[in-house]
């Protein structure tokens, strides 16, 4: 993959990329759903995520819902399949904002990384670390960062050594380290979830 031989030449991530071998970006067209999907998973495991979000898609037939579907969708019905309150609201957040502001990967497309963070965080549930999620499994952005991702943080601490404690200290290490990444800095994250075996939704 075009960039093995970028990464490859950190000597500490070298073993990582041998191991697993090259990993693909895949773009996603309803950046709705993916959004929702997103919020659905979080703080749950893979196994518990893939249900509920199975038990959402099944509301509507097994198929993506539009914004207006969900939007459309009573909380009570949503919080049945095993959503809190928080997510029920944060969900139709997002699809309210599809509708009235718009998401497609088209729009986003046109933005940078940090501008499509600044546009979507403004929705209410949405955080920077979810957008983050977002730019690289959604929209395939090959050079995002996830300072504040706790599997990439103890990933780096295991590999590099670095001392967790010091917060201040071990974020600016880690943002020094991931700028030799760059402009692949996705895939050296991917690499390092892999290794942990934390790799997100």
């Amino acid at each position: 993959m075009h960039y093995h031989s970028h990464l490859h030449k950190d000597r500490r991530l070298r073993p990582l990329l041998e191991s697993i071998g090259p990993l693909a970006l895949r773009k996603r067209r309803n950046i709705c759903n993916y959004l929702c999907a997103s919020i659905m998973s979080q703080q749950l495991s893979v196994r518990v995520a893939d249900v509920i979000y199975g038990r959402f898609l099944d509301l509507y037939g097994g198929k993506q819902p539009t914004a207006q579907q969900i939007l459309d969708t009573a909380p009570e019905r949503l919080r049945a399949i095993g959503l809190s309150n928080a997510k029920v609201s944060y969900v139709q957040n997002v699809a309210r904002f599809e509708l009235e502001h718009g998401m497609s990967a088209a729009k986003l497309n046109k933005m940078t990384d940090e501008e499509v963070i600044n546009y979507l965080t403004v929705i209410k549930g949405v955080g920077r670390w979810t957008v983050e999620m977002l730019l690289m499994f959604a929209l395939g952005r090959e050079d995002v960062f996830a300072v504040d991702d706790l599997g990439i943080q103890q990933a780096i601490a295991g590999l590099y050594k670095l001392d967790a404690t010091d917060k201040k200290k071990f974020r600016e290490d880690m943002l020094r380290l991931s700028k030799k990444w760059s402009p692949y800095r996705t895939y050296a994250c991917m690499h390092l979830w892999r290794w942990k075996d934390k790799m997100p939704i």
